[in-house]
């Protein structure tokens, strides 16, 4: 191997690549993408050498030549990687720094490099992407398809566009998609025995059909029959086996749900969470793993949004409001809600999203238990900060988080240590604020700027000071507002004057969360099932779709040489659709 990656150079530097390679190799071979193995790469420095004075320098010779190995690989300039190094924390840490270097520092320290360490580490190199790619670090539905080399090019350039791109489109998006079922539905089992009519793909085509359509469990079923399909089972084996998918295997449902006590009710619901959530994360997982190659998140500076949606349940709780009688029966883990000022019912659920420049996948779900007015004073509930305590050790197991965006319902300093403690930062919404310009002008401004910053404003937890926040006026957007201003809080240090608008104006990339929660709602289908196993299951199955989709629109960007953040190729309703015709034909 070494002959064929390192030229002919005197002294060790064929060893040296040869070395950093074989350590390459072995990363390779545990880890899923090349983020991974750059940053545990071992980097013989004795070797190196670096005529700088290493022992005042602020960057190290091993981090230097990391970087060096990362920029070669990555084929960038060197502009291209202090830029990357300056806003990307993740991936300043894993190449070993600290702080980010300049272009300068990174073009003094390669001049200073011996001819010799220069060779060595381009081999290094050209020999770790080898071994990344022979080792699938590297996924090939990732690689872009080519163009046919017989292409007129006498064609408008419009429709000579639009042409390649749809047969480009049809030809990556097919394997994409078959790409797609394998890791999300392969992940849901419903342990049911070897005899079984029908299998668990076949469930979940009829699961995905009526995603599409919007339907129920009884009217595919019923399409079934009408149109005389063998492979679709009646409605009761459909929401039979929906139910198995949430159940662990061996446990039994002795009683009704909605007739046992609250509390054995909550704990079954652990249950299903547990076992729905474990086919989930993993089939999270499988798509992650599938677009690492692109370095997607682990070197960039990446935010995440967290929020609640609730799903509507459109029964009244009561026997009697005035009375203070409730209906016995009632699901425990419905709530109620405001909604433009109405007040619903429904169950709620909390996500945590990648938002902003990176593909937009939901890394995180859990199902609220919140306290509702009808139920007993000690009835079990969820606590905001335990909810997005869980949902940040979920997302962490995948990327290296940097930033979370949250809706000013978490303003909670529960909720802010946590965040706080995981070394990361939040920005959020202050619900309550004084409007009054008075009682802000004597807080730090520019000259210029509508905009002000409120400093080291302390949080306390337990009696003691935790942490302190900075808190940001900014003029509101609402067109009746008279000088009233919105406020944010965020544990940045020390905002400048300058940095308001800024900080203020990135959060609105949270939307990209409320746009999920649109999408995830379009694949719901319709039920009147008490059972929470089922709702549950939509709920968990209708992101899969969602992240599906987005994995799916990714890699056809990707394949088609297109912008990641651009309009959607292939849109929501045509990758259900795609995905149960995969279903069925690979059923």
């Amino acid at each position: 191997m070494e002959s064929t990656l390192t030229p002919s150079v005197p002294d060790d530097a064929p060893a040296l690549a040869g070395a950093i390679v074989v350590h390459a190799q072995k990363l390779c071979e545990i880890h899923d993408h090349l983020w991974r193995v750059l940053s545990e790469l071992s980097i013989p420095t004795e070797p190196l050498t670096d005529h700088r004075q290493t022992a005042s320098v602020d960057f190290g010779t091993e981090s230097m030549a990391r970087v060096y190995i990362y920029q070669t690989i990555y084929d960038l300039a060197q502009r291209e990687v202090a830029d990357r190094l300056k806003n990307r924390p993740s991936l300043l840490k894993g190449l070993g720094l600290d702080q980010p270097p300049s272009q300068q520092n990174i073009s003094y320290a390669w001049k200073q490099f011996s001819h010799r360490t220069k060779t060595a580490l381009e081999a290094a190199a050209r020999g770790v992407a080898s071994e990344a790619h022979d080792h699938d670090v590297i996924s090939e539905a990732l690689v872009p398809i080519e163009l046919d080399e017989d292409q007129d090019d006498t064609e408008d350039d419009e429709d000579t566009d639009s042409t390649v791109s749809r047969a480009h489109v049809r030809e990556h998006g097919t394997k994409v998609v078959e790409l797609a079922r394998r890791h999300g539905f392969g992940e849901f089992d419903s342990h049911r025995a070897e005899n079984r009519v029908y299998e668990d793909e076949q469930i979940l085509d009829l699961f995905s059909d009526a995603c599409l359509t919007q339907g129920s469990a009884h009217s595919e079923g019923e399409a079934g029959w009408f149109l005389d399909e063998n492979d679709v089972c009646d409605d009761s084996t459909f929401l039979r086996v929906i139910k198995q998918f949430a159940t662990p295997p061996d446990e039994e449902v002795a009683v009704p749900i909605q007739e046992q006590q609250i509390e054995d009710i909550v704990a079954f619901t652990e249950l299903y969470r547990e076992e729905l959530l474990r086919s989930f994360e993993e089939a999270t997982e499988n798509i992650l793993e599938t677009i690492r190659h692109e370095d997607p998140f682990d070197d960039r500076h990446v935010v995440a949004a967290v929020d609640f949606t609730h799903v509507p349940y459109h029964v009244w709780p009561w026997i009697d409001k005035n009375d203070q009688i409730p209906k016995a029966e009632y699901p425990p883990m419905v709530s109620g809600y405001k909604d433009d000022s109405e007040i619903k019912h429904g169950y709620t659920f909390a996500t945590i999203t990648i938002v902003g420049n990176e593909v937009p996948i939901i890394l995180g779900i859990e199902p609220v238990k919140e306290h509702s007015e009808w139920e007993p004073a000690d009835a079990p509930a969820d606590s905001k900060d335990e909810v997005v305590d869980v949902l940040l050790e979920t997302a962490q197991q995948y990327v290296d988080l940097d930033e979370v965006l949250l809706d000013r319902g978490f303003y909670s300093t529960g909720v802010y240590a946590s965040i706080h403690e995981r070394g990361l930062v939040y920005t959020t919404p202050v619900p309550k604020y004084e409007d009054d310009y008075e009682a802000i002008k004597n807080i730090q401004s520019k000259d210029g700027v509508d905009a002000a910053v409120k400093h080291e404003v302390p949080f306390a937890v337990d009696g003691e000071r935790h942490h302190t926040a900075e808190f940001l006026y900014v003029p509101s957007t609402d067109e009746d507002a008279d000088r009233n201003y919105a406020v944010f809080v965020t544990n940045r240090d020390h905002v400048a004057p300058e940095e308001i608008v800024h900080v203020t104006n990135s959060y609105s990339r949270r939307w990209d969360i409320e746009n999920q929660y649109k999408s995830v709602k379009s694949f719901l289908p319709k039920t009147s099932s008490k059972d929470y196993r089922v709702r549950l299951f939509s709920f968990v199955f209708a992101a899969l779709l969602y992240n599906l989709w987005r994995l799916t629109d990714y890699l056809v960007k990707i394949g088609t040489e297109r912008p990641i953040r651009s309009p959607p190729v292939v849109t929501a309703r045509t990758f259900v659709r795609a995905v149960g015709r995969s279903l069925r034909q690979g059923g």
